[in-house]
């Protein structure tokens, strides 16, 4: 039988609190009820999806993410570069016409964002737009991210 989707995607947050502000700011999630376990956690909804957060003494894994579409990129651009939380500044524009760009979480997770029209974006905020190779062209996008990732 065959997957019908993402359920949740977890990852860990040892400040529970800073990790849901963020989430819940940049990104309007909710928080919803959570079961009761060992350590403490954070459900939030994101759409028909959600993330979990748990806290836990481990490091954020260095290039492992989960990615969000947002409706307004912009917006979470100039936020997360308020708050120190842009990996890069780089915004890509890839193949099929779509824009990405990376943040990192308070706990350090690498968290990646997609907007569907990277030609539609306001260049004043994001700069100019990294061409991601495909059949048009552009810089190929690597198979591991670079060390600062």
């Amino acid at each position: 039988m065959p997957a019908l989707r993402i359920n949740h995607v977890s990852v860990h947050a040892p400040d529970l609190d800073a990790s849901e502000r963020f989430y819940t700011e940049l990104f309007g999630l909710e928080r919803i009820p959570a079961p009761y376990f060992d350590n403490p956690v954070r459900w939030l909804k994101v759409g028909d999806t959600q993330l979990h957060l748990f806290q836990r003494p481990v490091d954020a894994p260095a290039a492992h993410h989960f990615a969000l579409t947002v409706d307004d990129p912009e917006e979470v651009y100039r936020k997360a570069g308020e708050r120190g939380a842009l990996d890069r500044r780089e915004v890509r524009r890839l193949p099929d016409g779509s824009a990405q760009f990376y943040l990192r979480d308070p706990a350090g997770n690498l968290l990646e964002i997609n907007s569907p029209d990277a030609d539609a974006l306001d260049r004043s905020l994001v700069g100019e737009l990294v061409p991601i190779g495909g059949e048009e062209g552009g810089a190929p996008l690597p198979l591991e991210f670079p060390a600062a990732w």
